[in-house]
């Protein structure tokens, strides 16, 4: 398939898909006598694994690392514990500054509600 249809079928852009490329997460496909790449259907379920694992919170060298352990056969519980205990730790950084701006808002919000509407005073 062609780099719009790879990109339209796996919820993504085009530029991210060349990106990807680079990055190697995605192999750089064969081209056709006409210069346009050919992509294996594979290719759509590796964008995607590409993006769920963003989407759990893997930094974008994390899911480097993890595919060219997956792609070896090494992925294992041992090697990715370190990589997921980094997740959540980063998880649990952000849930506490979202708590405690939610905190902050609500502050003012109730200030509002009040008709106490001093901001920046306190």
């Amino acid at each position: 398939m062609k780099i719009g249809e790879l990109a339209n079928l796996a919820g993504v852009s085009v530029d991210t898909l060349r990106f990807y490329e680079r990055r190697g997460l995605l192999q750089s496909p064969p081209r056709r006598a006409s210069g346009y790449r050919t992509y294996a259907p594979t290719a759509v379920e590796r964008v995607r694994l590409v993006k769920s694992a963003q989407a759990l919170g893997l930094t974008l060298a994390e899911v480097v690392d993890f595919l060219a352990l997956l792609d070896q056969g090494k992925a294992n519980c041992e090697n990715q514990r370190p990589r997921l205990r980094a997740v959540v730790e980063r998880l649990d950084q952000e849930i506490a500054r979202l708590s405690a701006t939610r905190s902050k808002i609500a502050g003012l919000l109730q200030r509002c509600e009040i008709d106490d509407c001093s901001f920046g005073t306190g």
